[in-house]
């Protein structure tokens, strides 16, 4: 059995949970393709890779690839350097498609899906996990965030000081890439319209957490396992409009 990094917040165990499940769905894994763009450190590749498929982790991030690199024990598993816009060279179809926590870095997140599309088999599945961009931690947390950095700059040093303080480092166990800005916020209307746009449609949408990584609530319910399965519960039960983040299922129209 080989070892595989894993993620300690409930809201990302939920998220991989369901992107696992879903490839497991699949009779024949042995056989099975699948592309994971926006890869970051590369733990869902490797935790995919279990499953006994073939998996090509793609990212932007030479520094993330790089540790993805380093904890990648599988043969199944191929991680490498490219832009969305070099995806036109990968000749081969795949499966299954992973873009996980990607699509609001984009400036262009439709060309990605339309290229995308033109990579899957006919019956393949997209994958997609977003942030609720109406949702408790992007209102709250991410915008205001934004709006200091780029209107109050001179109040930003103070936030962050703060911040650090509070133990909160600014990186991210998804990925090591420099840059991690949000510039898009998606509703759940509007990922349905974009799939429609490129011809996929949703078949399964689901809710991943409420407030539990937001400030201050972030606080305790960081060293509480349990307070995060509790807040991960209530989302499932709430309107989409208020929780944190999304996950879809898209196929191929």
């Amino acid at each position: 059995m080989i070892d595989v990094p894993v993620y300690s917040r409930e809201a990302d165990i939920k998220r991989l949970k369901f992107i696992m499940d879903n490839i497991s769905s699949f009779p024949d894994k042995e056989k099975l393709r699948v592309l994971d763009v926006g890869c970051g450190n590369g733990i869902i590749s490797l935790n995919v890779g279990t499953l006994g498929v073939q998996v090509l982790a793609l990212d932007v991030s030479e520094k993330a690839i790089s540790m993805a690199k380093t904890r990648n024990k599988f043969k199944n598993v191929c991680f490498q350097v490219l832009p969305a816009e070099g995806l036109s060279t990968i000749k081969e179809k795949f499966d299954v498609v992973i873009c996980s926590e990607v699509l609001e870095h984009l400036t262009d997140p439709s060309g990605l899906l339309s290229e995308l599309h033109n990579m899957m088999t006919n019956n393949g599945m997209l994958i997609v996990t977003v942030p609720n961009g109406l949702g408790p931690r992007e209102l709250l947390v991410t915008r205001p965030m934004i709006f200091i950095r780029d209107h109050l700059n001179w109040f930003l040093g103070f936030v962050l000081y703060v911040k650090k303080i509070f133990g909160y480092s600014g990186t991210t166990v998804q990925s090591a890439a420099d840059n991690l800005d949000h510039i898009q916020f998606f509703t759940k209307g509007g990922l349905r319209r974009m799939a429609k746009t490129n011809n996929y449609s949703i078949t399964t949408f689901r809710h991943s957490n409420f407030i539990d990584d937001v400030f201050p609530f972030s606080l305790i319910a960081r060293k509480s396992p349990m307070i995060q399965k509790i807040d991960s519960k209530i989302a499932d039960l709430l309107p989409s409009v208020f929780v944190g983040g999304f996950f879809s299922i898209w196929k191929n129209k």
